[in-house]
């Protein structure tokens, strides 16, 4: 009941704001509603917890296997109030697959324990990074070990700084597929033309590697959603390819 009574009051705000925000949009042409109201979620806040939640449903989307266990290294403001504001919760209530508004994050921890998911929380240190920072560490069931490391930026925004040590600067809300590749000539077209023949477009692409040659990641922001059996066209039909994921970005 409380949950519907929110999503009301969150509807009654977005029909007063709209005129604010379109005459807001004529001045600067940036604010979005969503930039009035942030995301609907289950609070305190923004940026410690709908931030938090969704850079810890990111890590899980970069994982094909079981889960079964999830370290967090949390920096700066994350390490002094993981606590006290919930962001402890959320970060693992995300990894375990659970929405921004889902009333699960705040039992996050009861039901990984009863769940058998391991996880555990440490404060770190690190010069220049966002003060809302944390690496997230994802051991599968095979051993296999995926760490992300992400800021929340405010507003229910993140941007992911790391993937498997590789630096990265993703800041999206698009829908996106993530491949982890062997650096090569032409292999970037392969992807875009796979993209092409299904008729998606691009709404963005970046590239991040190790050296020429080596590891790299490339992300594909999709203006759309789109068919995951994409990624394993991608992934039997492409030499050099070790793995592709999807983000869901929501």
């Amino acid at each position: 009941m409380l949950k519907n009574l929110y999503l009301q009051s969150i509807s009654n705000i977005e029909r007063v704001t709209i005129y604010s925000a379109n005459h807001t949009e004529e001045k600067m042409g940036t604010n979005s509603l969503f930039d009035v109201i942030g995301p609907i979620m289950v609070g305190p806040s923004s940026s410690h917890t709908a931030g938090a939640a969704k850079l810890g449903k990111l890590a899980r989307q970069l994982v094909h296997g079981e889960i079964v266990e999830v370290k967090f290294i949390l920096y700066d403001s994350f390490a002094r109030t993981y606590r006290g504001h919930g962001t402890g919760k959320a970060l693992l209530g995300g990894v375990m697959g659970y929405d921004l508004d889902s009333e699960e994050l705040k039992h996050a921890e009861m039901i990984a324990t009863y769940q058998g998911l391991k996880f555990s929380f440490e404060e770190g240190q690190k010069d220049g990074i966002h003060p809302n920072s944390v690496d997230i560490h994802l051991i599968e069931a095979s051993g296999k070990e995926t760490i992300l490391s992400g800021a929340s930026v405010g507003g229910g925004n993140v941007a992911i700084t790391s993937i498997n040590g590789i630096e990265t600067n993703l800041r999206t809300n698009l829908p996106a597929i993530v491949t982890h590749h062997r650096d090569r000539v032409g292999i970037l077209s392969e992807i875009t033309d796979i993209l092409a023949k299904r008729n998606l477009n691009i709404a963005g692409m970046n590239l991040y590697r190790d050296a020429f040659g080596k590891n790299a990641y490339m992300v594909v922001e999709i203006d759309e959603t789109f068919d995951e059996a994409i990624s394993r066209e991608i992934f039997e039909s492409i030499d050099g390819i070790m793995d592709v994921f999807v983000l869901e970005n929501r």
